[in-house]
């Protein structure tokens, strides 16, 4: 039996995306995931997307997330605009909302034609970020006190921390204080209205951008007061590539998606 999946990223944050209208193999998702998602021992990724095709109360879709290293994830900002991409991919290429159900909640994404045929420009909504409490490990950070700090829920854990130079912070290291959380860090600019972010996510390491990290890093740096948004959005700099990010009561991620292959390996 052979498996078929796609490939595609958002800002180089890469997903594999298959679907359940094909025959999946008996192995456990999380098993398949890790599998799949070694990048010397597999295709390579940050994650498996399974798209669950039976519409539930006028959904489309339902999102089974996996990181690689098979942890489950509740929501994902790039994730599920690939998840979208592919499958809007299987017709004609047209602005269209595709309804997801996650297990954060059922998210709206809006596909919209990007700059080249393998790229469409998408935004999702991410829902309010809500206060959580700090994670496990939080303490042997030792940050700052003076230090401005927040930690929110997107759906999924974010810890975000302001810092003067993103790039003079050892964020592996950090990061693997607290492997329950989505560590965020983030400064100011360059440029006014944007600030610029690197990430450590749970389940997956060090990453080129993360969506809904990006969400919970501009609605922090916003209430800072580090970005102004006088036209309502933030562009949050990122490894892999720029995003926006519409603050308000709900956050709106904006940002592209991209197909890179379709692939058939043995299930």
């Amino acid at each position: 039996m052979r498996l078929s999946l796609t490939k595609h990223h958002g800002l180089g944050n890469d997903f594999l995306v298959l679907f359940d209208d094909q025959e999946l193999p008996d192995e456990p998702l999380a098993a398949l995931a890790r599998r799949l998602c070694d990048r010397r021992r597999g295709i390579g990724a940050d994650g498996l997307i399974l798209g669950a095709t039976a519409p539930i109360d006028g959904s489309d879709l339902t999102m089974i997330l996996h990181n690689a290293d098979g942890s489950r994830a509740e929501m994902s900002g790039n994730g599920i605009r690939c998840l979208a991409q592919a499958w809007v991919r299987r017709g004609p290429l047209a602005i269209q909302t595709v309804v997801i159900d996650t297990d954060a909640g059922r998210r709206a994404v809006e596909v919209g034609p990007g700059p080249d045929e393998l790229t469409v420009l998408a935004s999702v909504s991410l829902g309010a970020p809500v206060a959580i409490a700090p994670p496990a490990g939080w303490d042997a950070l030792g940050c700052d006190p003076g230090r401005p700090v927040a930690h929110l829920s997107l759906g999924n854990p974010h810890a975000v921390v302001a810092v003067e130079d993103v790039d003079d912070v050892d964020l592996p290291a950090l990061g693997a204080l607290v492997p329950d959380v989505n560590l965020e860090i983030v400064a100011a600019g360059p440029e006014p209205g944007a600030v610029t972010m690197r990430v450590h996510e749970r389940g997956a390491g060090i990453t080129e951008a993360c969506g809904t990290g990006a969400g919970a890093a501009a609605h922090a740096a916003h209430a800072w007061g580090l970005a102004a948004a006088p036209d309502g959005e933030i562009t949050v700099h990122m490894t892999g590539g720029d995003a926006k990010v519409r603050v308000g009561n709900e956050l709106v991620l904006i940002g592209p998606a991209t197909y890179i292959a379709r692939l058939e390996v043995p299930s």
